[in-house]
């Protein structure tokens, strides 16, 4: 797995937390990301992670568990409202979140309202994240999952973080999420 952040964004951030925005069909990288290049700088960074109330989502949830991430359950069908509270809550306590801004439904690449909302209320940036898998196995689900052979070459490429205006309309979140969407796929290469 290799690290592609030339502008040493990660630097930036330094100890507050943040939203970390990751494409849901690269999810499978967000865990050995965040622990190598995030906890390798920063040993007392905690994460939460949004994860799906269903079925598929609690098997993430319990792997996450496993490995010291805590997660919330939640989307924009199910217990969304909730979500959105518990991860403000968690913010608070100095929790990193992870999010996946076009899950767990799709459609695929489009980042939906709910990440722009919660910087709105947190006032924390988000961190476009994406992955780029040499050599894959993409599924046949909603947004092509990526699953890296063994031995593939991963990289991971952050971008610059943005911030969501606090006392914004609903014209200017319409800008922030359109602009987080053109910032992940600036860094995203399928």
């Amino acid at each position: 797995m290799r690290w592609e952040d030339p502008e040493d964004h990660l630097s930036a951030i330094g100890q507050s937390p943040v939203i970390f925005a990751l494409w849901h069909n690269r999810l499978i990288l967000s865990l050995p990301s965040y622990r190598k290049y995030f906890l390798g700088r920063h040993p007392h960074r905690r994460l939460v992670a949004l994860i799906s109330a269903s079925k598929d989502g609690a098997l993430l949830s319990r792997l996450m568990d496993h490995h010291g991430v805590e997660s919330v359950r939640g989307s924009s069908s199910r217990r969304g409202g909730q979500a959105l509270k518990e991860l403000v809550n968690r913010t608070r306590r100095g929790y990193d979140v992870a999010i996946t801004p076009d899950g767990p439904r799709g459609p695929k690449y489009e980042v939906q309202e709910g990440v722009v909302m919660l910087a709105q209320l947190t006032g924390l940036p988000v961190v476009p994240m994406s992955a780029q898998i040499h050599s894959k196995k993409v599924l046949g689900s909603w947004d092509g999952f990526q699953v890296p052979l063994p031995f593939a070459r991963c990289d991971i490429r952050m971008g610059e973080p943005i911030w969501v205006d606090r006392k914004g309309d609903e014209v200017e979140r319409e800008v922030a999420r359109r602009q987080i969407q053109e910032r992940m796929m600036a860094l995203t290469t399928d």
